[in-house]
């Protein structure tokens, strides 16, 4: 069946005494980054790569708002050899200094899983592990549902055109701030159902000039039950001109 998805999520953020870890930095209630990269090649081998993200974070009165928007295309000789696009959003509601709920939904496009879209989504609750001057450590989990669209070669190979399961979504983000003009993430992310799909993205983001910085990040994402002839592990490894507002 081809599930609902609402994400409603209420936040209330207290102000954190470390202005270096706000949901949005300073008096601004509204703020974002956007990144793009691109390699293009032409001669004996004509390739083309392009990465974009568009990350918006939004304050309202005591909501804390992040809404993602991704796409990544690579071709090699006239050959398309990824394609993916993913749009998310989360709201968390905060309890206090450390304790919070979210809820949060995601819709996935990717034709080299086997699968035509999937969506995700999740509820539950969040706690701030760890709070340092310059870093920390964020934990969510909660229950979540997720839905795969099969393409039509699976379809017709496996005999029927969806997957669906009730998952348990879990979420552990690390930041820290290098120094005045660099910071590392780490972030892991895992739905736990009728199989494991996990995600992790490490990322150093160092400041060029003014509100241009330069963004190296390795992306791994893991299936523990693919579809045949499709591999359980992907990497993507990315190089990207981020703005910040």
């Amino acid at each position: 069946m081809k599930p609902t998805m609402i994400a409603i999520a209420t936040l209330l953020a207290a102000p954190s005494v470390f202005a270096d870890t706000e949901f949005v930095p300073g008096e601004a209630t509204f703020g974002g980054d956007a990144e793009l990269g691109a390699t293009m090649t032409t001669g004996n081998t004509d390739t083309t790569s392009i990465k974009g993200r568009l990350d918006l974070k939004h304050e309202l009165g005591n909501w804390e708002n992040e809404y993602v928007l991704e796409g990544l295309y690579k071709e090699d000789t006239d050959e398309v050899t990824a394609k993916r696009y993913l749009g998310s959003v989360q709201g968390n509601y905060r309890f206090g200094k450390h304790s919070y709920t979210f809820a949060t939904g995601s819709y996935e496009v990717d034709p080299f899983t086997g699968y035509d879209f999937r969506y995700n989504a999740a509820a539950g609750y969040g706690y701030r592990l760890y709070q340092g001057a310059n870093s920390f450590v964020d934990a969510e989990v909660g229950p979540g549902y997720q839905y795969q669209r099969l393409d039509e070669e699976q379809q017709a190979d496996l005999g029927y055109t969806s997957e669906s399961s009730w998952v348990v979504h879990s979420v552990l983000n690390y930041s820290w701030k290098i120094s005045p003009t660099s910071r590392f993430k780490q972030t892991f992310v895992a739905d736990y159902g009728d199989k494991l799909d996990a995600r992790s993205e490490t990322s150093v983001t160092a400041n060029i000039v003014g509100a241009l910085s330069m963004k190296f990040a390795v992306i791994v994402r893991y299936n523990s039950d693919p579809l045949d002839d499709i591999k359980s592990t992907d990497t993507e490894t990315n190089m990207t001109i981020l703005y910040s507002f």
